[in-house]
């Protein structure tokens, strides 16, 4: 009886470990860390920025904002998950539907609440957060582009949200901040077309169901040339030689990305343009260390 019970909570303790994406949350805190040392370098009060508490209570307020919207996104996803990845739904098999709500309110409260510490205007962009992660959770991915804009938006608003907080090279930041919108942009896209299958079953309208397959690749291509337009004034503006002959490397393999979207016709093939696309955005934050 008591190895069953340990049993459990040990697998209660793995898919809660699964739901929260801990690869995901680290590229997160390591983003936020990279954007701190390197483009902010001391706080307000004149010290080293990595030897300011609040640096960390602030990322860990944002880790723990993220982590409750995969939870509540994979409670609302379930019986589509159940069609599109049988094989990695936790909610229901590894832990339960009301510890997950549980958690899920837990860890929000917990992240508005720490934001709170760091300052006010930390803990209302926090529980905007969060809020946004329900809503989409609950019914923009469900649409057209829009939960899409959602993610992207909150994706960069976390890089941004460091020079947000310490009012210090914020439009340095910012170009980071877009770098991150655009690109988990088109991966939020390329997402959508590999879970088309469930998606269609379960009423979801996101765009390869509205417009199909070859138009939803269109407009991933007219965003990665808005995106590459976008980073090519940046860096000139800037005008550090060193960020771009970087980013021109970089632009290479994002083309070879852009090449494999267009190439692609089956859901293993975006699985794999999905992680490629982090492996761009982790690249992309370590160019941080030429500024």
């Amino acid at each position: 009886m008591d190895q069953t019970a340990t049993l459990e909570r040990n697998i209660s303790v793995k898919g809660l470990f699964r739901i929260s994406r801990p690869i995901n949350l680290l590229l997160v805190a390591f983003t936020q860390l990279m954007t701190a040392y390197f483009l902010i370098e001391t706080s307000r009060q004149g010290i080293p920025v990595l030897e300011d508490f609040r640096l960390y209570l602030l990322i860990f307020s944002t880790l723990l904002i993220t982590a409750a919207g995969y939870m509540i996104n994979d409670y609302y996803d379930v019986k589509i998950d159940y069609v599109n990845r049988p094989q990695e739904v936790i909610i229901g098999k590894g832990i339960k539907r009301r510890v997950v709500i549980f958690l899920h309110t837990l860890f929000n409260f917990a992240g508005i609440g720490i934001g709170g510490i760091v300052a006010p205007r930390i803990a209302i962009i926090n529980f905007l957060a969060a809020f946004l992660l329900w809503l989409y959770s609950n019914r923009l991915k469900r649409e057209p582009f829009i939960g899409n804009l959602t993610v992207a938006f909150l994706t960069g608003l976390s890089v941004y949200l460091v020079a947000f907080y310490y009012q210090k090279n914020e439009l340095l930041v910012l170009t980071y901040a877009i770098f991150a919108f655009f690109l988990n942009l088109i991966r939020e896209i390329i997402k959508d077309i590999e879970d088309r299958t469930g998606d269609r079953k379960h009423g979801c309208r996101t765009l390869p169901i509205v417009l199909g397959f070859r138009k939803t690749k269109q407009i991933i291509f007219v965003i990665a040339a808005s995106f590459v337009t976008a980073i090519l004034i940046v860096t000139l503006e800037i005008n550090e030689p060193r960020l771009f002959y970087y980013f021109g490397v970089l632009g290479v393999f994002f083309l070879w990305f852009i090449r494999k979207v267009y190439l692609s016709d089956r859901k293993s093939h975006f699985a794999q343009l999905s992680t490629f696309a982090k492996i761009i955005m982790l690249l992309g934050t370590l160019s941080m260390g030429l500024l």
